[in-house]
């Protein structure tokens, strides 16, 4: 006997707002972990994860970086020994400085390749782990959390991720290496200016500090604007034919309007911000240089410096200048790829509810097809207030057809979630072929497991491929022997390239009763022990329902069969029926003995039969 498992999954779901996630505050930014720069460790281990590509590039951006350096150093030379020693070979030193340009163009271009490419690779296995990870969470996960959102994270987000690791991080690197190898030289040309140029940071430094804290908020505020955009692009094009039904094209557009300017909003914020840290960190970096060169000058004029390391300086003081200017506005772009990485963190690290057990207990050999529901108490995690399923028990035998039927609400959708595992009861338990799904792995209940759903799925493939979602490893003589089984062969033989012709999105290219019948024929070639039909020929006009059904009679000779059903003349036949209302049973037996009874099947059989009469 199976002991009695008491199991609570309910826990709420949500990207931004558990406890180990950032919280979202009224004005939309982010409070917490999520604004820190310290998310960009998401890139780093990816990125570590090819340590040669990082120790070339590193090495390009050293050659580049110093040749740029190099440069006022050949300025130096020209101007204090080509120009000023009489009869000096001044070709020599023009060659000089023609070589360390050839060496920056190399190295600059080498930089650029392979940065690049690292950056395309990151981004190519993080959004290929995101979507391993989203692929192991259980169903609640996307109640909880709008799909079109997510697939904003895995293509926006992982965009920004990429112009940080091929651009942003390597122009941050370039800069920081310029900015302070320049300092050592201007240090060995001129002590006193250099330490005049120093003093100046510190008043530079403080505005990016006060001021990139706004900006790192808003950087994260604007990418969620730009991630609510999408995710209602994605809602409206997908309910095209609704929303020209109802003729509500202008109050799609001025919605989609004020999301975009919302978005719009808050991007002019940012921008202002980064513009305003831009100019005065110019302001005050170009002109405290501008101060020390005055100086220098007038050392120049002294004697007590060459035109030569003048002319160095100079130059050498405006790469520095540049580099740590530049740096101010790659601190923007690292704080919009550390919330994107952030975003990503959140993803990447969301555990699965539904797992499978250190240990897990194997199901008996043979299939069984044997299922049972113990006391089982459900509630949704959306609906934490109402029981979906209220002290249920029933036991259904292998190769037993049971229908389940009832009213909307009454929990006959929910019983077909239990038994797949996509969520665990409250209380009670559910078992296949006497062992408690927590105790097993979800993969091998589900292998025998198939199903029909009410709302078909069908891929963006060809229908080959749709069918082999019932069995993977079949070959075309099993594909089409369950098409013909479902009633599908007539149709997918006219397809203008029979099963290697594209569906469309969803299934476009499909009638509504095509696509059941292809979702029947993946049931059928599923060939499991345990058959979910959830109103399976309800989208079939009648000769092709009777064709299925036919089908379905053969396919669910000697399978545990659960029906659920709204129109009662399809489960007749049924071994048992049973009758639900608010999560509990509340009739129990075969269709005659049931319409015989002044009960709520024999009152939803009058209304339905009566009504065809008429």
């Amino acid at each position: 006997m199976v002991q009695r498992i008491n199991c609570t999954s309910g826990r709420i779901l949500r990207l931004e707002r558990n406890a180990a996630s950032p919280r979202t505050v009224a004005n939309g930014e982010p409070e917490g972990g999520s604004r820190k720069i310290g998310n960009l460790k998401l890139i780093w281990r990816f990125a570590s994860a090819y340590p040669g590509r990082i120790a070339a590039a590193a090495t390009a951006l050293l050659v580049a970086a110093s040749a740029t350096l190099a440069i006022p150093n050949g300025f130096r030379l020209i101007i204090d020994k080509g120009f000023a020693s009489s009869g000096g070979n001044i070709a020599r030193w023009f060659e000089y400085l023609l070589m360390i340009v050839v060496v920056l163009a190399i190295a600059t271009a080498s930089r650029f390749y392979l940065v690049a490419l690292l950056g395309e690779r990151v981004v190519a296995d993080v959004r290929a782990a995101v979507q391993t990870n989203l692929l192991r969470l259980a169903p609640a996960f996307f109640e909880e959390n709008r799909p079109s959102e997510i697939a904003s994270r895995v293509t926006a987000d992982t965009t920004v991720i990429e112009q940080v690791v091929g651009t942003t991080m390597s122009v941050a690197l370039r800069n920081l290496v310029i900015g302070t190898g320049g300092i050592i030289y201007l240090f060995t040309l001129a002590p006193k200016l250099t330490g005049m140029l120093l003093l100046g940071l510190p008043v530079i430094v403080l505005p990016i500090t006060f001021i990139g804290k706004r900006l790192q908020k808003l950087s994260r505020a604007s990418q969620d604007r730009i991630a609510d955009v999408g995710a209602m692009i994605n809602e409206v094009l997908g309910a095209m034919k609704i929303v020209q039904a109802f003729g509500q094209q202008d109050r799609e557009a001025e919605r989609f309007k004020g999301a975009v300017e919302s978005a719009f909003g808050t991007a002019r914020r940012r921008i202002t911000i980064r513009a305003a840290m831009t100019a005065i960190v110019i302001l005050l970096l170009f002109g405290s240089i501008v101060l020390v060169m005055w100086q220098g000058a007038l050392d120049v004029q002294a004697g007590r410096m060459s035109g030569g390391a003048i002319a160095a300086f100079v130059l050498t003081g405006g790469l520095v200048a540049g580099a740590f200017g530049a740096l101010t506005e790659v601190y923007g772009d690292l704080l919009r790829g550390s919330g994107a990485a952030g975003r990503l963190g959140e993803l990447l690290n969301e555990t699965p509810g539904i797992a499978a057990p250190a240990v897990p207990l194997a199901l008996p050999e043979p299939p069984q097809g044997r299922v049972d529901f113990d006391h089982v108490t459900f509630r949704y995690p959306t609906r934490p207030e109402v029981s979906a399923l209220h002290d249920f028990s029933l036991a259904i035998a292998p190769g037993e057809t049971v229908a389940v039927v009832g009213p909307s609400g009454a929990g006959k959708t929910t019983l077909f979630q239990l038994i797949q595992r996509f969520y665990d009861p409250q209380e009670g338990h559910v078992s296949v072929d006497g062992v408690a799904l927590p105790l097993t792995d979800p993969a091998w209940t589900r292998a025998r497991i198939a199903m029909v759903p009410q709302e078909t799925v069908i891929f963006a493939a060809s229908a080959r491929d749709n069918l082999r979602y019932g069995r993977w490893e079949a070959d075309d003589a099993a594909l089409w022997a369950a098409a013909e089984a479902a009633n599908a062969a007539e149709f997918l033989r006219k397809l203008p390239e029979g099963l290697d012709t594209y569906m469309g999105e969803g299934g476009a290219r499909l009638s509504g009763g095509q696509r059941q019948r292809m979702a029947i024929a993946r049931a059928i070639l599923r060939d499991a022990p345990i058959l979910l039909l959830d109103e399976a020929t309800s989208a079939l006009d009648a000769e092709s329902e009777r064709l299925v059904q036919d089908a379905l009679e053969r396919l669910m000779a000697d399978r545990t069969t659960i029906v659920i059903a709204h129109r009662l003349a399809t489960v007749r036949a049924s071994d048992r029926i049973i009758v639900m209302e608010d999560g509990r049973i509340v009739e129990e037996g075969t269709h005659d003995a049931l319409s015989r009874s002044s009960g709520l099947y024999a009152r939803l059989a009058r209304l339905q039969f009566e009504g065809l009469a008429a």
